[in-house]
């Protein structure tokens, strides 16, 4: 496999058991069954985790044991404020006539976000009632995805503070962007609201993202794209406005991924599986929820897998692309 050594370091955190209280606080309907391991039959997603109110989900008491067990620094406190700050800002009043533009013209003034720095990439897909939460409703008939880039320096970090504080500043950012985007729809006659993380809102993020071409899905759960790798985070916009969708794109990563081992070595759990697994009636790679949770809830929200990820070291991906292109081409060539 190009670009990447296959020698397993010595994991630090293994073996790891969960702390007495957190056991403790375990429900006793499992994390995968709630996602839907194993089920053949596709269904609309649950919340599983980083609900608004914790009251509502089964692992609701490790989420809040989540912020008990790991005090703020003071750098994360004021991001957590700052967030807060932008979470809470209202939205530009509806202008009362919408504004008549092309489909591509409506896309293309998306780019005006990357240009201000406000984030790193856009997209558009039409919005899918399977990517909604169970009891949830989405009317809206777009989703635009933005994705901005972790800090490297500080996500290699991880699971120690820089790297936590980097999560919460990048969802900051993120949350910071959907709502300048929707605000900016709402200001063209068009209704948008706005979807930001962690707190689970009413759809998930992944699937639209990788319809509207930030990349594929990796062994570790998370997106990776040849510009970010697996460092970046997501929010979303949904809208009417016609915006045009931007197509989806693939590198080879499904491929890397089935013989890289460098997440799956790197979890401290040993959460990540070496296959693909059936989860809602889809054969795709899956992250042992059971066991992933109680080292992230212990250990800053963890972001080991994605931190660890060759494709999310600066510079790296756009060589990995590239030379899987060229093997695909080789391969094609061959009679």
């Amino acid at each position: 496999m190009p670009g990447v050594s296959q020698v397993a370091k010595v994991n630090e955190f293994r073996p790891f058991e969960p702390h007495d209280d957190l056991g403790d606080l375990l429900p006793t309907q499992t994390g995968n069954a709630i996602n839907g391991l194993g089920e053949a039959k596709a269904r609309r997603p649950e919340v599983v985790f980083w609900a608004p109110d914790p009251a509502d989900i089964a692992f609701g008491k490790v989420q809040r044991w989540f912020y008990k067990s790991n005090p703020s620094t003071p750098e994360e406190t004021a991001e957590r404020a700052r967030r807060q700050a932008i979470l809470d800002a209202p939205l530009p009043d509806l202008a009362p006539l919408p504004e008549d533009r092309a489909p591509a013209e409506w896309t293309a003034e998306l780019d005006r976000f990357i240009s201000a720095g406000q984030c790193e990439q856009v997209g558009v897909a039409r919005m899918r009632p399977d990517w909604v939460f169970d009891h949830r409703q989405i009317t809206y008939s777009n989703v635009i995805i933005l994705a901005v880039q972790h800090n490297y320096d500080q996500l290699k970090s991880a699971p120690e503070k820089p790297a936590s504080a980097d999560v919460i500043h990048q969802y900051g950012r993120a949350a910071a962007v959907a709502k300048n985007v929707a605000g900016w729809i709402r200001e063209q006659g068009w209704d948008a609201e706005a979807v930001t993380g962690p707190m689970a809102g009413k759809m998930l993020l992944i699937p639209p993202a990788l319809e509207c071409g930030f990349g594929e899905l990796g062994k570790h759960g998370s997106l990776i794209n040849p510009e970010f790798g697996s460092g970046f985070r997501l929010a979303a916009v949904l809208t009417d406005a016609p915006f045009a969708t931007t197509p989806k794109r693939q590198f080879g990563i499904d491929e890397f991924c089935q013989s890289c081992r460098v997440c799956e070595n790197a979890c401290p759990p040993v959460a990540i599986a070496p296959d693909k697994q059936t989860v809602r009636g889809e054969n795709k790679w899956y992250v042992d929820f059971d066991k992933c949770i109680p080292f992230f809830a212990e250990n800053p929200g963890c972001a080991i897998c994605i931190a660890v990820c060759p494709w999310s070291r600066p510079g790296v991906g756009l060589n990995l692309a590239d030379k899987l292109a060229r093997r695909a081409e080789r391969l094609d060539a061959q009679p």
